[in-house]
Parts: C-alpha cells; sequence; structure tokens
C-alpha cells in the first residue's frame, strides 16, 4: 500500500476553505462519485474497538425534506438548497452494549476474530465500559457511540473540502420530536438508534462575509 502523501499547504487550504454554509446553490448538484467518496470516508472512519456504531441516511426526497422542518429548526434553508442530506445516527445500548448481538456480530462475522481472540475482546470491552468508562446507563452509552459517530461527521466534512464542497453541521433539532419522526416516516428503530446530528452537502450560493477566526494555536496547546 502506497504511503499517502498530500501536501499541508493542500490540506490546510482545505480547511480554510470549508465553513459552515447556510445556503447552497440549487443549480449544483453533486455527482454520484463524490457522495459516494464522502461516505466511504465514513465508512473508514475510526470507531472505539472499531465497532462502528453508527448509521447515515441520505434524505433526498423532497417529502422527507418536508417534514423534518418542523422538528429541525436549524435545517430549512439546507433541507430547501443542499445538494445531499443526511442525518447520522448513533446506536443505542440494545447494539453497543458489551454483550450485545451487534457486538458479537462485528468480532465474529465482520473482523472474523478466532474465538479465543473473540473472548478475550469481549473481556476487555465490558471491562472498559463496566470499569474504565462507567457506561452504566441508556443515555452514556448512547452519548459514547455520538461521540464515534462524530469523527465520521468531521471526516465527511473534511473530504468534502477537499473536492472543493461545502457542507453545514446541524444540531438545531428537536431530538424527541425527530426520533419519533423517523420512526414514523423513515422506518428507524428508535430503540436501537438515536440521532446525533443532520448534515448538509453541496456548493455554497455565495462566499462567507467574514475570514474564519479562530484562537491562536498556543492558546489550544500545552506542551509539558
Amino acid at each position: 500500500m502506497d504511503t499517502p502523501n498530500i501536501s499541508e499547504e493542500k490540506f490546510l487550504e482545505a480547511f480554510n476553505y470549508r465553513h459552515a454554509t447556510k445556503e447552497f446553490d440549487t443549480t449544483k448538484i453533486l455527482s454520484k462519485n463524490d457522495v459516494d467518496f464522502i461516505l466511504k470516508t465514513a465508512n473508514l472512519s475510526p470507531s472505539s474497538f472499531g465497532f462502528e456504531p453508527w448509521h447515515f441516511i441520505v434524505v433526498q426526497d423532497k417529502a422527507l425534506r418536508e417534514a423534518l422542518k418542523p422538528v429541525a429548526w436549524g435545517a430549512p434553508a439546507k433541507l430547501d438548497t443542499a445538494s445531499h442530506f443526511i442525518l447520522g445516527l448513533s446506536m443505542k445500548a440494545p447494539m453497543t452494549k458489551w454483550d450485545a448481538d451487534y457486538i458479537s456480530y462485528m468480532m465474529t462475522d465482520v473482523k472474523q476474530f478466532p474465538e479465543e481472540v473473540k473472548e478475550m475482546y469481549s473481556k476487555f470491552y465490558r471491562e472498559f465500559q463496566e470499569r474504565d468508562f462507567n457506561l452504566d446507563t441508556d443515555k452514556k452509552l448512547f452519548d459514547w457511540a455520538s461521540k464515534q459517530s462524530y469523527i465520521a461527521l468531521a471526516n465527511m466534512m473534511t473530504a468534502a473540502a477537499l473536492r472543493g464542497i461545502d457542507s453545514c453541521p446541524i444540531e438545531g433539532f428537536h431530538q424527541e420530536k425527530t426520533e419519533a419522526l423517523l420512526k414514523a416516516q423513515f422506518g428507524v428503530d428508535t430503540d436501537k438508534y438515536g440521532l446525533s446530528y443532520m448534515v448538509a452537502f453541496g456548493y455554497r450560493k455565495e462566499d462567507p462575509e467574514h475570514p474564519k477566526t479562530r484562537r491562536n494555536l498556543d492558546d489550544i496547546v500545552t506542551w509539558k
């Protein structure tokens, strides 16, 4: 496998280019190849123990986008104008608890661990949940899964920026009402999955009014 070699200049250029796009150019649509590329970066994202506690729904149906508007106050303009709109779901306790069927499936069918490795891995995973991170409630387990799903979100937005594609992450929604809608109209089993975020992709209608601002690097990094 060849070692990746993306120049520092090009990589930082993409980070500086990326901004939270509030309205997209409706005349420009992402190609299937671009969308597949973005989703593949989510698929290849790291997760704790490699258990991938996420699922992504690409919402292209106009009626379903309209249905999201009343429960997602931060999304209407993006739902109207984005080329592609994605819901980032994270797994809940029935999927992520150490003894869940899904965890066994990941170890046996996806990772194809030998039985002795599976037993050892399961022991470490149980100790991690019960001792190290104290993941003893459904809420804690969902929040832990969401933290990992955000890694996939960041990778998707960075991948898009490297292609000159714009994006906007969205947390402006009522979680309980949105999940009720996902259950009723999207066929989501909300006992197993919850909504962590939404993200829109497309091409900016206009450039941002102000340059990107960040704290100095020395303000956020401490060397010891």
